[in-house]
């Protein structure tokens, strides 16, 4: 059996029905010239072949008897294949937006904890002829990181699929699947008296540590009159509340190598390319709703504590808190404000990185958190408490070579991502085989599919914007190349015919980076505060483009 850190535990103990803790991929497959044959079974049959290869996908949860300390992991020697990867078609004419509504739709469901804590889904009936490939896991076993690491382990990089050698028989006393009280017993105590020990042989490191980030911290001070590094608590926004279970979901990508130019020509990293078209973006939804706040809007920004070849199957991440400056109206200040902000909390983050993520065994932890996960999302306190952060914002480091599934090459790799109580809205983008893939995912309740493809829209339109600012000194600026779009959702007729809901024009052609957007273009300015907008007639089929934790 393997114990479950108090981190990897905590993603199980904040589920709710309303909060499912999984994180997933969107991967659209490129079939072989002239394939007839059955996809759903390919992919099975690899699968079942490589599942010895990936710890995640053959081990289930055991609780401790009375929940008085963490679960631990034990083997599945029974894995149902036909229950964990399934089939599923999409009625014509197979949009993109028909298939954002479907993975908005299968995210939202919570995994069964009493088998092995995944599902895949192949999904065909696309009008361009691709397959989605629709895959969660949940959180307590693999972080975004850890997941590109599995990637690696179950695909190919080449359309040959590679033969793996196969799973030895493993030899013991028997099955485990249920195991005895006084054992579960004695591994709690166990674990809890070794992650004591190794807290305390940290201690020296510890204060080490603290010393170092508390002279980071001082050297952070501003003068009077500049922008202060050290933040606050964030102000009340829309996406500040409690949620429903229900998602919204649309995905985006850009180039990432002409993403990298642009951020060493302004003064920043791809980062912080990212978080200033969030900030944009954000800023021109909540203006044109009248509910933009005066303060500054605040990210929260996943930061990984993994070490270089960690390929463990666990999680290995904290959290800093990013300025996203939307009370600064100068996109130029702006952008610098970002950046300064980022690289303050990274600077800080690599001095505690000893210390964080640490084990904390609490006797009773998994009864004690589950209660206030409940308490918090059913009394409003996501409403009425001072929000630490607006959104949540994530940049994960993906594969840099194309990969392959069961023979069909994957295109795009979006993420699918976790909203939460107090944070609606969860941003997500991860750099693939040269591109940029973006997945937004929501609570549909605050923020709606329409209202989703929107943002996608504002993320187009503030990545021009920092494409018209100047260059840096001593950084040579680009020529400027012709923005091109392939817009992979159409109106549908119903949304096409609502009252109160204009057509918006066709995309425009406009100057920067090629960027394509698997998802609807932004539509008109709302006539009301959070009142959707209607999306523009686009191109159909899944678009491709050219296109780090920190």
């Amino acid at each position: 059996m393997d114990h479950l850190s108090s981190m990897d535990a905590s993603f199980l103990h904040l589920e709710t029905p309303e909060t499912p803790m999984h994180v997933g991929s969107l991967m659209l497959l490129d079939l072989p010239e002239g394939y007839r044959g059955d996809y759903y079974e390919d992919v099975k049959g690899m699968l079942g072949k490589r599942l010895h290869l990936a710890s995640v996908l053959t081990r289930k949860l055991a609780q401790m008897p009375f929940e008085l300390a963490e679960p631990v992991w034990i083997d599945d020697d029974d894995i149902d294949l036909d229950y964990h990867v399934r089939s599923l078609t999409l009625r014509r004419p197979g949009t993109m937006e028909q298939l954002h509504h479907l993975v908005a739709r299968l995210h939202s469901s919570l995994l069964d904890r009493s088998r092995p804590l995944w599902e895949m889904y192949v999904i065909e009936g696309l009008e361009n002829g691709q397959v989605a490939f629709y895959t969660k896991a949940h959180h307590s076993g693999v972080d975004g990181k850890a997941g590109t690491e599995l990637a690696k382990v179950l695909y190919d990089t080449t359309a040959q699929m590679r033969e793996v050698p196969p799973a030895r028989r493993k030899r013991g006393n028997g099955s485990h699947y249920q195991l005895g009280v006084a054992e579960l017993l004695q591994a709690a105590v166990s674990n809890s008296a070794r992650q004591y020990r190794k807290l305390a042989e940290l201690l020296p490191a510890a204060a080490r540590a603290l010393t170092a980030a508390g002279s980071v911290l001082a050297s952070q001070q501003t003068g009077k009159g500049q922008r202060r590094l050290s933040l606050g608590m964030a102000p009340k926004s829309m996406f500040n509340d409690a949620i429903t279970n229900q998602r919204s979901y649309s995905t985006l990508s850009l180039p990432f190598d002409e993403l990298k130019a642009l951020g060493k020509r302004v003064g920043g990293t791809v980062n912080t390319i990212v978080m200033a078209m969030c900030s944009e973006a954000l800023a021109r939804f909540l203006k044109e709703r009248n509910l933009l706040p005066r303060d500054a809007l605040i990210a929260g920004v996943p930061v990984s504590l993994r070490a270089e070849g960690d390929d463990s199957m666990n999680n290995q991440v904290s959290m800093v808190r990013v300025d996203l400056a939307t009370d600064i109206a100068d996109p130029a200040e702006r952008f610098k404000a970002i950046h300064a902000s980022s690289e303050a909390a990274k600077a800080v983050v690599r001095e505690l990185k000893p210390v964080l993520g640490v084990d904390m065994p609490i006797t009773g932890s998994p009864w004690l958190m589950t209660s206030l996960a409940s308490l918090f999302g059913r009394s409003n306190l996501a409403r009425r408490l001072p929000p630490t952060a607006n959104v949540l914002i994530s940049n994960v480091p993906g594969p840099g070579a194309t990969l392959y599934v069961a023979g069909a090459r994957m295109e795009h790799f979006y993420p699918v991502s976790i909203p939460y109580h107090g944070n609606a809205l969860n941003i997500t983008v991860q750099s693939y085989a040269g591109s940029l893939d973006f997945g937004i995912t929501a609570c549909r309740r605050i923020l709606s599919q329409e209202e989703s493809y929107e943002l996608i829209g504002h993320l187009r339109a503030a990545l021009r914007q920092i494409e018209r600012l100047p260059s840096v000194e001593g950084a040579a600026r680009p020529a400027v190349t012709k923005e091109t779009e392939a817009e992979a959702r159409p109106v549908p007729a119903k949304a096409a015919a609502a009252p109160r809901r204009a057509k918006a024009p066709a995309a425009s052609k406009a100057r920067g980076a090629t960027a394509t957007a698997a998802s609807a273009p932004a539509g008109k300015k709302p006539r009301a505060p959070r009142k959707p907008a209607a999306v523009a007639k686009g191109k159909r089929g899944a678009a491709s483009a050219a296109a780090s934790a920190d």
